[in-house]
């Protein structure tokens, strides 16, 4: 029998235990559904499930519950394949197929639109990774001593707690092998592992990069010090257990922050860079890079930010948040006479962006190393006007200011990458304020079985001719 006690302003009280239809699904992968008119978010739920819940949590607007007993099954769930799920905080979605998750991620694009950004428009149907599983190429595995025990994995939900995750079906599997050798070189080495409280302690995490294409690995050990004792060990170590080892690096971090990465990179063995392949392309990645974690994906969605910038012999391209130039020079690499201007903070990357430009025979390319909002106002200030902007910024999203100073240099189209739904419906919003409107939204997968989803924007002036009838965007040929 449930037990319905009710709390204040008529939400329901802790500890009372309902039952629930899950309707939908949040970003974070909790499951939605309503007791007695109030919303309740639920974990490792799906859309139709009929559950017993437990109310862990009450706020004035909303509950979080724990799934108690699962009266009526989803028929998008599928057994769990990962031991440390939903513990660890890597994954949302190990207990619905990839259709589903496909379903609910496309319906976070199209109501992100509608309710924040006030645009009535239907995105394109999702385009999926090619594989669910397998398609990190990047990793970073904190370590800490836990009940006295020493820990490396992932953290879990909304906490700095490790959860173990010696197989994880999202990486290589070759990445567990790397981690074993880390693990034996802390052990047995007596190396001391961080402790974020008492700052103290010298290894924070194991960083592995990976270029498919090439097969090159990189390892990076992120470390409280200038100095790794018993090198030489560790780098045979992670040898003889990968390989694929071309690199192994130190990056120093001795700030008091949870950020892991610091912005000193010493080359302990190797080679400082790796390359990897895309879009025809070959990048040259060092540990600060920007590079997107799934490859075969990322050319996917790369393909639809060309096909939307629609960029033509002699036009002018600017790449803010370049990153290491992907986007941007796979765009102009198939464009006669293009010009290409990239953007962005970290001088590492724009060190690669410059190297990859002149790698891969784009001679009509600068790079400046400046925050993208800088950069646009000097790039205004220099009466460039370009043709096409393509931004792909963190889940932030850009700043009123940035959109201003976009829009103040009249491109004709602006392609929007965006990692987060909400931010990109938000910006949509202000730049139709400025005279652009969204003609064409795509969402690609880039993230199989996690909360997290891409999608493309394509906005241009409202004055220019409709880009959907001179392109086909939307058509089979788009993507």
């Amino acid at each position: 029998m449930d037990v319905n006690r009710k709390g204040r302003a008529g939400l329901l009280s802790k500890n009372a235990v309902t039952t629930v239809t899950i309707e939908d699904l949040a970003q974070d992968g909790n499951g939605v559904g309503r007791a007695d008119g109030v919303v309740v978010f639920v974990p490792a739920t799906a859309v139709g499930d009929v559950a017993r819940v437990r109310i862990a949590k009450v706020t004035p607007r909303c509950c979080y519950g724990i799934l108690e007993e699962l009266l009526t099954p989803s028929p998008d769930r599928c057994a769990p394949d990962c031991a440390a799920f939903p513990r660890c905080g890597g994954c949302g979605f190990r207990h619905i197929s990839y259709a589903a998750e496909c379903r609910a991620k496309e319906g976070w694009v199209r109501e992100s639109l509608h309710r924040i950004g006030g645009i009535p428009i239907e995105p394109l149907p999702i385009l999926p990774a090619p594989s669910p599983s397998g398609y990190r190429n990047k990793a970073i595995y904190p370590a800490a001593v836990q009940n006295g025990r020493l820990c490396i994995g992932f953290y879990a939900k909304r906490s700095h707690r490790i959860v173990g995750a010696p197989d994880c079906r999202l990486h290589p599997p070759f990445f567990a092998d790397a981690v074993a050798a880390f693990r034996g070189w802390i052990e047995g080495n007596g190396v001391s592992v961080y402790d974020e409280t008492a700052h103290s302690g010298l290894v924070r995490a194991l960083y592995l990069r990976y270029a498919e294409e090439t097969e090159q690995l990189m390892a990076t050990v992120i470390a409280n010090g200038e100095r790794l004792p018993a090198q030489e060990d560790l780098i045979g170590r992670l040898r003889a257990a990968c390989p694929q080892l071309r690199s192994v690096i130190l990056n120093v971090n001795r700030a008091e922050t949870n950020v892991l990465l610091g912005a000193d990179c010493r080359i302990l063995w190797g080679t400082d860079t790796i390359e990897d392949r895309l879009c025809g392309l070959t990048f040259s990645l060092s540990p600060l890079s920007f590079y997107q974690v799934n490859r075969a994906a990322a050319e996917r969605l790369y393909g639809v930010a060309a096909e939307f910038a629609a960029l033509r012999a002699g036009e002018t391209l600017v790449d803010l948040y370049c990153g290491a130039g992907t986007i941007g020079l796979s765009i102009a690499k198939n464009t006669p006479a293009a010009s290409l201007v990239g953007a962005e903070i970290v001088p590492q990357a724009v060190a690669n962006a410059k190297a990859n430009a002149a790698r891969n025979g784009v001679a009509n390319a600068r790079f400046l190393c400046a925050d993208a909002a800088e950069a646009a106002a000097r790039l205004a200030a220099e009466g460039l006007r370009p043709d096409a902007v393509v931004v792909d910024p963190p889940r932030k999203g850009l700043s009123p200011a940035l959109i201003e100073t976009i829009a103040q240099t009249a491109p004709a189209r602006v392609v929007y990458v965006s990692c987060n739904p909400a931010t990109a419906a938000r910006d949509a919003a202000l730049f139709s304020r400025r005279g652009y409107a969204v003609r064409a939204v795509q969402p690609v997968d880039l993230f199989p079985r996690t909360g997290h989803v891409e999608s493309v924007l394509l906005l241009s002036r409202d004055s220019e001719t409709g880009t959907e009838e001179r392109d086909g965007i939307g058509s089979a040929s788009a993507v």
